[in-house]
């Protein structure tokens, strides 16, 4: 007859293989010994012993932990373009062992720090797209934040924002980013969109160019106010690609945010599958639309709007800034305010008179209004210093925000304008 509670360690002998060994048992080197002070107590007759659990040895799943810094230093924005071992990437980038990384990003990603995992596209090259502010009552303001965040797939960012004084457009609370696949009015879709959520007016703003697009909040935490890159950012147009059947199938199954089991030597294997190619095909089309200039980065995306479960914050101000300089000269000054890292956006947007004619939009996050502030000033300044007057300037802050991936299919549009045709609205 086996000892008591043999049979209870015989069917935990996994735990006591993957136990840390107590601090001065066996050999380190070989990780001996990490179950015998339970086998000992069951083999005396006794209760079968308490294991710890999996939150006494979890792991740490803040962004500000050195480690995950580490990670997500390289991880946020850092792997551009399309790579078939992304995560080996991020180990050789950031100095760790691939092991420590994937389960480090796996933890934060269910703890919530890391509100998910994707490889982005760059949707200004396969739909149309625009920021749209519009103007709301105030009684309506939160249903149509609910409305736009919840029951729009094509509105992207959804924040409100405010100003520190009123100025031109400062009545516009509510601010968008949209998209709507190719050959699809952007405006009929704010016009719906009007209708439903009870809106007084809005205006949409394309972009005319890119000059920053990439969030990595931890590695911004230490940048000081006047940090710039040696050149000017360069420019990215909005010229819509071309793309075949083959490129849409591979690049509809390469978007998706990737599960927790997904994240590990070969993330892209099961979307290859389901794509019904070979996983060498799918990482050669994906290559092929990397070269075509659709592939974004591929990147972990902090929650950074709602503090973790301990009340930590990656960020407490978003702030988008508005420049007015000379016409002629959007696409220089955007490349002077581009080359600040500190931007995570930047972009050559037509505010017409609603926004004071501004011409140069960027984002900047940071956790004091201050130092945020401290970084426009010096933006302001290096503008003024290479012969770019600044004709007006001002500063939406953001509130209350939430973020998707906006929709870009042409089937789901067709179907979400169906659906809505005949509300007569507003529905909030």
């Amino acid at each position: 007859m086996p000892p008591p509670g043999f049979a209870f360690l015989r069917h935990s002998s996994f735990w006591f293989r993957h136990l840390p060994a107590p601090k001065g048992w066996g050999n380190r080197k070989y990780g001996t010994a990490p179950g015998l002070v339970f086998l000992a107590q069951a083999a005396k007759g006794g209760a079968p012993p308490t294991l710890p659990t999996m939150s006494d040895v979890s792991l740490p799943i803040e962004h500000t932990d050195p480690v995950n810094a580490q990670i997500l230093s390289v991880s946020e924005d850092r792997v551009k373009g399309f790579h078939q071992h992304p995560f080996q990437f991020i180990a050789e980038q950031s100095g760790l062992p691939f092991d420590t990384v994937v389960e480090r990003i796996r933890a934060m990603l269910k703890g919530g720090v890391i509100r998910r995992v994707r490889q982005t596209l760059l949707a200004n090259k396969l739909a149309e797209g625009a920021l749209v502010a519009w103007k709301v009552p105030t009684e309506k303001l939160e249903g149509a934040f609910e409305f736009l965040f919840k029951q729009d797939p094509f509105s992207g960012h959804v924040v409100l924002r405010s100003t520190d004084r009123e100025v031109s457009g400062s009545d516009f609370r509510l601010w968008t980013t949209l998209k709507v696949p190719q050959d699809r009015a952007i405006n009929d879709h704010c016009d719906v969109l009007k209708r439903l959520i009870g809106a007084e007016d809005y205006y949409t703003m394309q972009a005319h160019g890119i000059f920053a697009l990439g969030v990595g909040h931890v590695r911004r935490k230490t940048m000081e106010p006047g940090e710039k890159a040696d050149e000017p950012a360069v420019m990215m147009t909005t010229n819509i690609a071309d793309l075949d059947e083959e490129e849409w199938n591979v690049l509809l199954h390469l978007k998706g945010d990737l599960t927790s089991e997904e994240i590990g030597p070969e993330p892209w294997k099961g979307r290859a599958e389901a794509a019904g190619v070979s996983l060498e095909k799918f990482c050669e089309v994906a290559k092929r639309l990397d070269a075509k200039g659709v592939i974004g980065r591929f990147s972990t995306f902090l929650e950074h709007v709602k503090p973790s479960a301990s009340g930590q914050r990656v960020t407490r101000f978003n702030a988008l800034f508005h420049w007015k300089v000379p016409k002629g000269m959007e696409e220089r000054a955007g490349g002077e305010v581009g080359r600040h890292p500190i931007m995570t956006h930047a972009y050559w947007r037509e505010g017409g008179e609603r926004f004071a004619n501004v011409n140069i939009m960027g984002v900047i996050h940071g956790t004091d209004k201050d130092t945020v502030l401290a970084h426009k000033a010096a933006i302001d300044k290096h503008l003024v210093e290479t012969g770019i007057p600044v004709e007006y300037t001002n500063v939406f802050w953001g509130g209350r925000s939430e973020i998707k991936p906006s929709e870009i299919s042409p089937i789901v549009f067709k179907e979400w304008h169906a659906n809505w045709a005949d509300v007569p609205g507003p529905v909030v």
